[in-house]
Protein backbone atom coordinates (compact mmCIF):
# COMPACT_ATOMS: atom_id res chain seq x y z
CA UNK A 1 0.00 0.00 0.00
CA UNK A 2 1.33 3.47 -0.79
CA UNK A 3 0.76 6.39 0.15
CA UNK A 4 1.29 10.52 -0.55
CA UNK A 5 3.69 12.02 2.13
CA UNK A 6 2.23 14.54 4.10
CA UNK A 7 3.55 15.91 6.72
CA UNK A 8 2.25 14.06 9.89
CA UNK A 9 1.87 10.90 7.97
CA UNK A 10 5.18 9.56 9.79
CA UNK A 11 4.03 10.63 13.59
CA UNK A 12 1.15 8.06 13.02
CA UNK A 13 3.64 5.44 13.33
CA UNK A 14 5.26 3.75 15.82
CA UNK A 15 8.69 2.62 14.04
CA UNK A 16 9.73 4.48 11.13
CA UNK A 17 11.97 2.62 8.07
CA UNK A 18 14.11 4.40 6.37
CA UNK A 19 15.55 4.07 3.28
CA UNK A 20 18.89 4.90 1.53
CA UNK A 21 17.93 7.74 -0.55
CA UNK A 22 16.18 9.63 2.65
CA UNK A 23 19.42 9.92 4.08
CA UNK A 24 21.33 10.69 0.75
CA UNK A 25 18.78 13.57 0.27
CA UNK A 26 19.52 15.00 3.90
CA UNK A 27 23.06 14.85 3.72
CA UNK A 28 23.11 15.92 0.27
CA UNK A 29 20.38 18.89 1.13
CA UNK A 30 18.60 17.86 -2.16
CA UNK A 31 16.45 20.67 -3.54
CA UNK A 32 13.34 18.99 -3.65
CA UNK A 33 13.56 16.60 -1.11
CA UNK A 34 15.63 17.63 1.39
CA UNK A 35 12.74 19.50 3.07
CA UNK A 36 10.44 16.41 3.78
CA UNK A 37 13.98 14.43 5.14
CA UNK A 38 14.50 16.90 7.05
CA UNK A 39 11.45 16.97 8.93
CA UNK A 40 11.73 13.40 9.39
CA UNK A 41 15.28 13.83 11.08
CA UNK A 42 14.13 16.75 13.09
CA UNK A 43 10.97 14.37 14.40
CA UNK A 44 13.67 11.33 14.98
CA UNK A 45 15.87 13.94 16.31
CA UNK A 46 13.27 15.08 19.05
CA UNK A 47 11.53 12.17 20.08
CA UNK A 48 8.29 12.27 18.04
CA UNK A 49 9.24 9.01 15.78
CA UNK A 50 11.54 6.20 16.14
CA UNK A 51 13.15 4.83 13.51
CA UNK A 52 15.06 2.42 11.78
CA UNK A 53 17.45 1.12 8.86
CA UNK A 54 19.82 -1.56 7.60
CA UNK A 55 23.34 -1.60 7.71
CA UNK A 56 23.13 -2.51 4.07
CA UNK A 57 21.87 1.56 4.31
CA UNK A 58 25.50 2.37 5.93
CA UNK A 59 27.09 0.04 2.94
CA UNK A 60 25.44 2.33 0.69
CA UNK A 61 26.06 5.31 2.13
CA UNK A 62 29.86 4.89 2.16
CA UNK A 63 29.94 3.71 -1.70
CA UNK A 64 30.31 6.94 -3.15
CA UNK A 65 33.24 8.36 -0.97
CA UNK A 66 35.47 5.81 -0.43
CA UNK A 67 35.32 5.74 -4.12
CA UNK A 68 36.40 9.46 -4.49
CA UNK A 69 38.43 8.98 -1.32
CA UNK A 70 36.78 11.45 0.78
CA UNK A 71 37.50 9.83 4.32
CA UNK A 72 36.31 12.68 6.07
CA UNK A 73 32.93 12.36 4.70
CA UNK A 74 32.90 8.23 5.47
CA UNK A 75 34.14 9.55 9.42
CA UNK A 76 31.50 12.34 8.77
CA UNK A 77 28.20 9.77 8.31
CA UNK A 78 29.91 7.51 10.47
CA UNK A 79 29.70 9.79 13.66
CA UNK A 80 26.06 11.73 12.42
CA UNK A 81 24.13 8.54 11.63
CA UNK A 82 25.93 5.73 13.76
CA UNK A 83 25.24 7.82 17.15
CA UNK A 84 21.53 9.84 16.05
CA UNK A 85 18.98 9.43 18.52
CA UNK A 86 16.15 7.67 18.39
CA UNK A 87 17.56 5.79 15.14
CA UNK A 88 18.13 1.74 15.15
CA UNK A 89 20.23 -0.06 12.79
CA UNK A 90 18.79 -3.57 11.40
CA UNK A 91 21.59 -6.09 11.27
CA UNK A 92 21.61 -8.43 8.58
CA UNK A 93 20.54 -12.27 9.78
CA UNK A 94 19.24 -15.38 8.64
CA UNK A 95 15.55 -14.57 8.99
CA UNK A 96 16.09 -11.66 7.00
CA UNK A 97 18.04 -13.04 4.35
CA UNK A 98 15.13 -15.95 3.90
CA UNK A 99 12.35 -12.86 3.96
CA UNK A 100 14.37 -11.17 1.33
CA UNK A 101 14.59 -13.87 -0.59
CA UNK A 102 10.75 -14.73 -0.47
CA UNK A 103 10.18 -10.88 -1.26
CA UNK A 104 12.08 -10.76 -4.14
CA UNK A 105 10.33 -13.83 -5.78
CA UNK A 106 6.92 -12.66 -4.93
CA UNK A 107 7.56 -8.82 -6.29
CA UNK A 108 10.47 -8.97 -8.55
CA UNK A 109 12.44 -6.88 -6.38
CA UNK A 110 16.29 -6.38 -6.80
CA UNK A 111 17.91 -7.68 -3.63
CA UNK A 112 19.39 -4.59 -1.82
CA UNK A 113 15.07 -3.66 -1.84
CA UNK A 114 14.39 -7.06 -0.86
CA UNK A 115 16.55 -6.91 2.20
CA UNK A 116 15.48 -3.35 2.84
CA UNK A 117 11.84 -3.98 3.04
CA UNK A 118 12.54 -7.95 4.90
CA UNK A 119 14.68 -5.33 7.58
CA UNK A 120 12.02 -3.31 7.69
CA UNK A 121 8.98 -5.41 8.39
CA UNK A 122 11.85 -7.78 10.82
CA UNK A 123 12.35 -4.66 12.72
CA UNK A 124 9.17 -3.47 13.55
CA UNK A 125 8.35 -0.86 11.93
CA UNK A 126 4.89 -0.27 9.80
CA UNK A 127 5.74 2.18 7.32
CA UNK A 128 8.80 2.30 4.64
CA UNK A 129 9.88 5.43 3.24
CA UNK A 130 11.47 5.40 0.47
CA UNK A 131 11.89 7.33 -3.10
CA UNK A 132 11.62 4.43 -5.80
CA UNK A 133 8.52 3.01 -7.18
CA UNK A 134 9.82 -0.26 -7.33
CA UNK A 135 8.13 -0.66 -3.75
CA UNK A 136 5.10 0.10 -5.12
CA UNK A 137 4.79 -3.68 -5.92
CA UNK A 138 5.55 -4.37 -1.84
CA UNK A 139 2.17 -5.49 0.05
CA UNK A 140 3.99 -6.82 3.41
CA UNK A 141 4.08 -3.11 4.86
CA UNK A 142 2.92 0.25 3.85
CA UNK A 143 5.50 2.15 1.80
CA UNK A 144 5.55 6.03 1.82
CA UNK A 145 7.41 7.02 -1.57
CA UNK A 146 8.27 10.89 -1.38
CA UNK A 147 7.62 11.54 -5.02
CA UNK A 148 4.41 10.69 -4.81
CA UNK A 149 4.05 13.97 -2.26
CA UNK A 150 6.68 16.35 -2.78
Amino acid sequence: MVKKFPGDLLKAHRRVYLDTSIFIYFVERHPRFFDACDSIFRDMEEGRIEAATSTLTLLELLVQPYRLKKEEVVLKFYSLFTTYPHLSWIPLNLEISDLAAKLRAVHNLKTPDAIQIASAVSGGATVFVCNDSAFRRVREIECVILSDGV
